[in-house]
């Protein structure tokens, strides 16, 4: 197995000391991040333009050079081989993972001198909707934004479905609308920043906040979506920080403020929220006692807390305490209550 910084360090003997220095400073190769041209034209008193010209024209020697070192055809090649197998684009630590195996120690910026260099394939950095990857040429990268963008479009309106469980499904019938190959596909996604799993294990698109939770409301609620059942407010704030959504640590009383605004949450007992959506509703007891005799006429007091328990975690002497206020409850002969009217 070849040693990547014995070979990159031969190529590099070919040049003079400052070529040798910009084609080191520009791709990192010694164990450094790579330099902008400004800031190795600064150390060397040189202008921008001059630097590039020196980088220009030691490519040039080195292309030549990569050209006849079975090392780095080696490494190239088998690059290239795989992204024809993977549909002509993958993600990068995945491709450098193949490539330990034919050079030892390759990492990013070793490989980046070389496809530059070279231009057998190419890179994509990091960006707002990809994570860093290689490809082939712009015909297989055009082929996989293409897909991930009709599939986007395809997945939005799927959102309940996809979050009930069958995102796997969804995928496998665009796929094969699309006649995509399975693992081609799987590559496009991958890169992609547009799809995203949860801490939760469920996958959809990142725009979706229980997806991918932009806030602590949004935490909250997928914490909340996530529960059988509803939960205190520090115990909300407890899976928020289990459940690691970010490295930034969630407090108590932030998490109770929120849930205090939003009207997603409802006070359903003391410190402890639920989902509006799962048919809690806001309201003092009395409201909800009020609510209920309302919508279904007279009740006796064990139908009352019955009824009352799907909305409130309540003890049964707060519900006696409520109906024994005649300004608002009457108590009938045959021991139910109503409201009482004016």
């Amino acid at each position: 197995m070849a040693q990547i910084r014995k070979t990159i360090d031969s190529l590099l003997d070919n040049l003079n000391p400052r070529q040798k220095e910009v084609i080191a400073g520009r791709f990192g190769l010694q164990n450094q991040e790579p330099q902008t041209l400004a800031a190795i034209g600064e150390k060397y008193k040189l202008t921008r333009e001059r630097i590039r010209q020196i980088e220009n024209a030691s490519l040039g020697i080195l292309k030549t050079k990569i050209t006849q070192n079975p090392e780095c055809q080696g490494i190239l090649q088998k690059g290239k081989k795989y992204l024809q197998a993977s549909g002509g684009l993958v993600k990068e630590d995945i491709l450098l993972s193949q490539l330990n195996s034919v050079a030892d120690g390759l990492n990013r910026n070793h490989l980046n001198f070389l496809i530059e260099t070279s231009g057998e394939f190419f890179f994509h950095g990091e960006d707002k909707e990809f994570w860093p990857f290689y490809f082939l040429n712009k015909e297989t990268m055009g082929e996989a934004v293409k897909f991930i963008n009709q599939f986007s479009k395809f997945l939005k309106p799927k959102r309940e479905l996809a979050l009930a469980g069958k995102f796997d499904e969804l995928f496998s019938e665009f796929k094969d609308s699309e006649k995509t190959k399975e693992a081609y596909a799987k590559n496009y996604l991958g890169v992609s920043k547009k799809v995203h799993t949860n801490p939760f294990g469920d996958t959809g698109l990142a725009e979706w906040p229980e997806i991918k939770p932009a806030n602590i409301r949004d935490r909250i609620y997928l914490v909340l979506k996530k529960s059988n059942e509803p939960l205190h407010f520090e115990t909300i704030t407890q899976k928020i920080n289990e459940t690691s959504f970010n490295r930034k640590v969630a407090l108590s009383p932030t998490v109770h403020n929120e849930l205090i605004k939003d009207k997603r949450f409802v006070l359903v007992g003391r410190g402890i929220y639920g989902l509006a959506e799962r048919g809690y509703r806001p309201g003092t007891v009395q409201e909800v006692i009020r609510r209920i005799l309302k919508e279904n006429g007279p009740m006796k007091t064990k139908d009352i807390s019955l009824a009352l328990s799907r909305e409130r975690i309540i003890k049964p002497n707060t519900i006696l305490v409520n109906l024994q206020n005649r300004r608002f409850f009457e108590r009938l002969e045959n021991g139910a209550y109503r409201i009482r009217e004016d």
